[in-house]
């Protein structure tokens, strides 16, 4: 028996096995900054175009208008899903909220600062429950529930002072939907679509999309 077919290289559609190190790379750094900051003129244009979409969720149902607190929490799922390293999603949501701050929007550059913080680090929390090891759709989803509770609860604290139950239900379930669907659902279909590409050769999580084709 031919014993080396037997240890030729892995077989189509699997992915070749590579050192893992979570240690950051000057590329992981470049990209992740990229990420942030292209996310942080999303949330640019979002500080604004959010404002007709909420005029006419918040008369239908106070709290409604979590729906829309998606596209401000997609940066850190981004972030995390692409370079797959301890700290992104905090750095790349935080960074994204940098951008924000400086440019200059109506709840002041401290709070949003605070904000991005707070809504990176729970995205990152779930990664960090995986280990670090799991980047598939339910996880993304998952941190994005995290970064919309964390945004949400800091929302409730800070802005809906005396809020009523129904209101603060209302605000928590509308903003994990959107978390789930914008910032986990979107953000895993993203970065797939650019591994596809082969942008993200330099990285497991592009190798793994592209070695599976």
């Amino acid at each position: 028996m031919n014993t080396s077919a037997s240890t030729s290289a892995p077989a189509k559609g699997t992915v070749s096995a590579r050192p893992r190190s979570l240690r950051w790379r000057v590329v992981d750094i470049v990209v992740a900054s990229v990420i942030g900051v292209a996310s942080g003129l999303i949330f640019l244009l979002w500080n604004v175009g959010y404002l007709g979409p909420s005029a006419l969720l918040e008369p239908l149902l106070p709290g409604l208008q979590g729906l829309l607190d998606g596209p401000w929490l997609f940066a850190g799922v981004l972030g995390a899903l692409i370079i797959r390293k301890p700290g992104a999603a905090i750095y790349t949501e935080t960074l994204a909220a940098v951008v924000s701050a400086l440019v200059g929007n109506q709840w002041g550059g401290f709070l949003t600062l605070e904000a991005g913080l707070v809504q990176g680090l729970g995205a990152e929390l779930v990664f960090l429950l995986f280990l670090y090891r799991r980047w598939t759709l339910p996880v993304a989803m998952l941190a994005g529930v995290g970064a919309a509770l964390f945004g949400a609860v800091n929302n409730l604290i800070l802005w809906y002072v005396g809020a009523d139950t129904v209101f603060t239900v209302v605000y928590l379930v509308s903003a994990a939907v959107s978390g789930a669907v914008v910032a986990g659902l979107l953000s895993w279909l993203l970065a797939r679509g650019l591994a596809a590409t082969g942008a993200l050769d330099r990285f497991a999580s592009g190798r793994e999309v592209r070695e599976r084709v």
